[in-house]
């Protein structure tokens, strides 16, 4: 189906605007009326610039407050109209969106309204154009799909239909089923959006936390599956009012808009796309610093052994341990220079039963592709950007029939290879900070792309106000990865990201720990006042986990046990135990870890001794 998008969706001029719908691939746009009358472009011109991008447009919206019992203000309204017309006409589309009146003054009585429609439709075919009528929310009288249709049925116009919007009809708890009763022929035009649920005025609620299909609660894909059926074949069109998305790159969010169109067809059961290839781990973590010799001191505390250099020179090295890989790059490549700036979280390596059909899958949902530098002996790794500009390598480790990316990699006599008892078992899960601007979007690009399930968007409280975090995983919870937003432009610089390695028994690993000298975060005493009264724990227990730094959780399939080292830059890391089938990430414990890692930069601790 063709795709639109809204102009207001988007930050920047109309021309900017249309200019990043066109690069991302749309169809058509959406003209806003607030973006034309911005604009120094005439309406002729407008037209002329879509058409050279490739854009129809698709529709001019919106024409509100039409319909009133004041007999005057019908009289300007059409007046009004008939302008709006002759500028359709100038921008070279023949769709006009009429939303439900909000005023006092908006008719109660259904044979009115159907009554000024069929007249507003009229004087519309006259020029050539149809009338698109949508029920808003919080409209003063008609606040229903349902509701708008029956009176354009009533007023029984060929230029006048109805255009379903999926947050109007789901903000208000509708039922999509009933689309199936309009004719196709009469569904003008088909608005998208979707929402975080989220108990506000609807109205506040649209105004400014809308998103993209996907990135939030609402069934988008049964709207759009109902009004196919119905026999709809207009275009899919975005319209999305967020404070964020009108503030970011218009380019960057034209794209994110366009992959959640290619998802939401595949949700609707419209298309087939390649399948995601659900990565089943962490292959490895790669670790950017241009001083690496506190990182190896930290990793040798932990029990990783150094078990393989890059065979091509690079300055990459493998540390190891159970199945936790770490690669260690000594370039300062993607690392930022700023003072007080290190050691920073850059690629992931995921593990995939298909690393080709992984790649394909990414690039049918426009995953930037990075290109690679490599040798003819190189094992071929193939990588999209996430997001947040994190690497994600597809590849295998250990698989029959598949090339083990450990091939790049040559031991060093010298070097110890992995013990039989490790403390660290694997890689648990990692966090990655998002840029203020872009979790929606890596809240659907990680299940898009990688096949992974999302969590539930959490609030987090923080010192300096509230942060969002939300986890994607693989059904088995073999990979988790959390991503975490700071609240505004500028603020994730001081988030960092963090690699939490699985241990079985955490007492242990930190009583190694502190013999190697390794600082630890500390946990003020409050916080164990707090949880023994949340808790029921054997005096032992809780002794125990206050002498030692430990943060606790419990939810009803079990237990989790984790702390934290002191930060390397942006990054450090988390000890984590897992005792029953604990799902969670000890989000409880959150607002304290934040509070002691603020209170560490504060007090220049930012960097773990080891003697």
């Amino acid at each position: 189906m063709r795709k639109s998008i809204a102009t207001v969706s988007l930050s920047g001029s109309l021309s900017q605007k249309l200019v990043a719908v066109a690069a991302a691939g749309f169809d058509g746009v959406e003209i806003f009326e607030n973006d034309l009358l911005a604009s120094p472009l005439a309406p002729e011109e407008v037209r002329a610039r879509a058409a050279d991008l490739g854009l129809a447009v698709e529709m001019f919206q919106p024409f509100r407050d039409f319909e009133t019992d004041d007999a005057d203000q019908l009289a300007a309204n059409l007046r009004r109209a008939e302008r709006k017309f002759a500028v359709m006409t100038r921008l070279g589309t023949d769709l006009l969106l009429v939303c439900s009146s909000v005023d006092p003054a908006a008719p109660a009585d259904d044979a009115r309204t159907a009554e000024q429609l069929r007249l507003l439709a009229e004087r519309a075919a006259a020029h050539g154009i149809r009338i698109a009528y949508e029920a808003l929310a919080w409209g003063r009288q008609v606040n229903t799909y349902d509701h708008a249709w029956r009176i354009v049925e009533k007023a029984d116009h060929p230029a006048l239909g109805t255009c379903l919007d999926s947050f109007h009809i789901l903000s208000r708890g509708g039922d999509p089923a009933g689309i199936g009763q309009i004719p196709g022929e009469k569904i003008f035009f088909l608005q998208l959006a979707d929402a975080p649920r989220t108990a506000m005025d609807v109205l506040q609620w649209s105004r400014h936390y809308r998103c993209f299909p996907g990135q939030g609660g609402f069934d988008v894909a049964g709207v759009v599956a109902a009004a196919v059926r119905a026999g709809y074949t207009g275009p899919l069109s975005l319209e999305v009012f967020n404070d964020v998305f009108r503030q970011a790159d218009a380019a960057r969010t034209a794209v994110d808009a366009l992959r959640s169109l290619l998802v939401l067809e595949e949700s609707a059961g419209l298309t087939s796309p390649p399948e995601p290839v659900v990565p089943t781990g962490f292959a490895f973590v790669e670790l950017a610093a241009a001083d690496p010799e506190p990182l190896r001191g930290l990793l040798t505390a932990l029990g990783f052994v150094r078990t393989g250099r890059h065979r091509g020179g690079k300055p990459v090295e493998l540390w190891e341990q159970g199945e936790a890989r770490l690669l260690l790059n000594a370039s300062a490549l993607g690392v930022s220079s700023a003072p007080g700036e290190g050691p920073a979280l850059v690629a992931l390596g995921l593990e995939s039963p298909s690393p080709e059909a992984a790649m394909r899958r990414a690039e049918s949902l426009i995953a930037p592709v990075l290109p690679r530098r490599r040798r003819p002996e190189d094992v071929q790794l193939d990588a999209v950007a996430a997001p947040d500009g994190t690497e994600l390598f597809f590849c295998a480790t250990a698989r029959p029939g598949l090339p083990d990316w450990r091939r790049d990699f040559t031991m060093a006599e010298s070097w110890t290879k992995p013990g039989p008892a490790p403390l660290v078992t694997g890689i648990d899960h990692v966090a990655l900070t998002q840029p203020w601007h872009r979790f929606d979007e890596a809240s659907l690009f990680y299940p898009a792309v990688l096949g992974l399930r999302p969590g539930e968007s959490l609030d987090l409280a923080d010192p300096y106000g509230l942060f969002r975090s939300r986890a994607v995983a693989d059904a088995d919870g073999g990979l988790r990865i959390a991503l975490n937003v700071a609240p505004g432009p500028g603020h994730e610089d001081g988030r960092p990201q963090h690699v939490a390695l699985a241990v079985n028994d955490l007492g242990s690993v930190l009583r190694r720990l502190r013999a190697s000298g390794v600082a630890m975060l500390p946990v003020p005493a409050n916080y164990y006042e707090d949880l023994e009264a949340r808790f029921v724990l054997p005096e032992a227990e809780s002794a125990g986990l206050r002498e030692l730094g430990v943060l606790y959780d419990r939810d009803e399939p079990g237990e989790f046990l984790h702390c934290y080292t002191a930060t390397y830059g942006r990054l450090f890391f988390e000890l984590v135990e897992r005792r029953g089938g604990y799902r969670g990430y000890g989000a409880a414990n959150a607002p304290v870890r934040l509070a002691a890692q603020h209170a560490g930069q504060l007090n220049g601790w930012s960097r773990t001794v080891i003697d």
